[in-house]
Parts: structure tokens; sequence; C-alpha cells
């Protein structure tokens, strides 16, 4: 019996080491096919490619705004690449704001293999990148969607922007996992845990949280528990009707829209970070529940 016990504690902590070895394939699902913008039907929009802080080539999408109108600094989730966001890209751009979309490595044509230190510093990187196109700070809004509103969490209070977006956001990855494998120590396996819920009080500018109702990927009080960590000004949206990957197509950007262009100078202003008094949710009106 002893000898039972004691192998399956040894097939337990193989098994985690493997796990640690190879969490980051679970993490990143990348497409690295290269495409080019016109091969997905976007005009208007270019292939950026530049070197991260390492060296490492890195690829982005382009598509410059409009006079008076701010550019999306986009962060993507953990799986496919800037071609599968054509959509998003052509709805941004149709109503006049830039956007510049990256390809974490390996995804989309970029080198290198990812990492959550490394992604985080790649994004320092684009954004310079589009700061040495000409975007001024105040014009640079930060949007992340899943995974990419942990890099997007991480950079914005290591560079100015004007404000932050965060689509779909979770706590920490570590806790994602936890969904599928309850089971596993997963805080002592994962060495990318992009721990959102930790570093969100970091943000010293509006933020906006959009979260689908029906989310079962990453559930809506992962949104909540970082909406509630996080200092003001902050406005958290449900969209009832939608899940995890149809928050475009339920509404999402119009909401995201309507914030940027309602945020004022006042609030763009950098202040010391306040804590609220009583945190507001706001639902989607387009989408509410009848």
């Amino acid at each position: 019996m002893l000898n039972l016990f004691l192998a399956l504690v040894g097939i337990f902590a193989l098994f985690c080491i493997v796990t640690r070895l190879l969490h980051r394939y679970f993490v990143y699902v990348p497409d690295p096919t290269r495409v080019a913008p016109k091969d997905v039907g976007l005009s208007g929009v270019e292939e950026i490619v530049f070197k991260a802080a390492d060296g490492t080539r890195l690829i982005a999408w382009y598509s410059p705004a409009q006079l008076g109108k701010p550019t999306l600094l986009y962060f993507t989730g953990n799986s496919g690449n800037t071609a599968d966001r054509a959509g998003k890209i052509k709805a941004i751009a149709s109503d006049g704001y830039g956007v510049f979309m990256l390809n974490y490595r390996r995804f989309g044509g970029s080198g290198g293999r990812p990492s959550e230190k490394r992604n985080t510093a790649d994004a320092v990187s684009a954004y310079d990148y589009l700061r040495g196109l000409g975007v001024a700070p105040d014009d640079i809004v930060i949007y992340g969607e899943s995974l990419g509103t942990a890099v997007a969490t991480q950079l914005c209070p290591q560079r100015q922007p004007m404000a932050l977006v965060l689509e779909a956001p979770f706590t920490a990855v570590v806790d994602v996992g936890y969904l599928m494998w309850p089971l596993l120590p997963l805080r002592f396996i994962m060495v990318d845990q992009y721990r959102t819920v930790d570093r969100i009080d970091q943000v010293g500018v509006p933020l906006f949280i959009i979260h689908g109702g029906r989310d079962s990927t990453i559930p809506l009080n992962h949104a909540r528990r970082v909406f509630h960590a996080a200092a003001e000004p902050k406005t958290l949206s449900v969209v009832p009707r939608a899940g995890h990957n149809d928050l475009f197509e339920q509404g999402a950007w119009t909401e995201v829209r309507d914030f940027i262009a309602n945020l004022t100078p006042e609030l763009v202003v950098v202040a010391p970070v306040v804590r609220a008094g009583r945190p507001v949710e706001a639902v989607a009106a387009a989408n509410a529940d009848k």
C-alpha cells in the first residue's frame, strides 16, 4: 500500500514538473503565419516591422488615425494573430480611430518565443515605436483583449496613455487555469501568471472594462474583481448576451467608442491613485436584457 502511495505521489510530482516545463504551450496558441493586411481585405493598413529591446523582430499592423482621433495600441488574446482581428481593425478604422496591433512573439510572423516578461517588454517597445510615428501620449489608448488585458495593464504604469480599455479581463491566468485543473498546484507550477488583479491599482488613467455576461472562458466575476481593485476613474460595462469571443459583434466597440469620445481633459490628466468610495457597474444599454 505504501509503495502504491509513493508511486502515485511520484507520478503526480512528475506530472507537475512536466506541466511547469510545458505550461506556456497552453497559455500561448499562436498562428505564426505572416499575412499582409491586404490579403484579408484591409486597405489603409500597413505592416510595421520593428525590433524589440533584445533585437527580436516584431510585426504589427498599423492604421493611422484621422485628424483629432486617438490611436488604440492593441494587444490581442492568446491565440491566432492580427489577421484574425481584421474585422476589429476595420470597425475601429471606419470610425476614424487609429489602431496599432502587435503580433506577440511567434504570432503572425514575429520572431522569438512569448513569455510574460518578454510580452510586457515588447509592449513597451510597441508604445515607443508608436510614439516615434508621431502619435502623442494623450492620443494613445492602451487596449487589451483577453490575455492582452494583462499585457496592457502592465504597460500602463510604465508609459503615459490617454486611457486603458480592457476587453474580457481576468484576475490572473493561474485563476483561469484553476477552472480547468482545480486540483493542480498551478500557483507553484506556472511561471507566467499575469496577475492583473494585483497590478490594476497602479493604473492612474481612466479605465474602461467591458465583459460578456455569458463568458464561460473568463467568467464575469473576474472582471468585477479587477474593477473593484482598480482606482478611480473607472467604468465596468457588461454586455449581457455576449460570450468571450463575440463581444465586438454584440456591440462592445460602440461602448468603447463612446467611452473614448466622452473622455475630458480633466479625466485624462494623471492624478495620484485614489481608492473609490462606491464603485458603479454599468450595463451596456444597447444590449441590456428587456
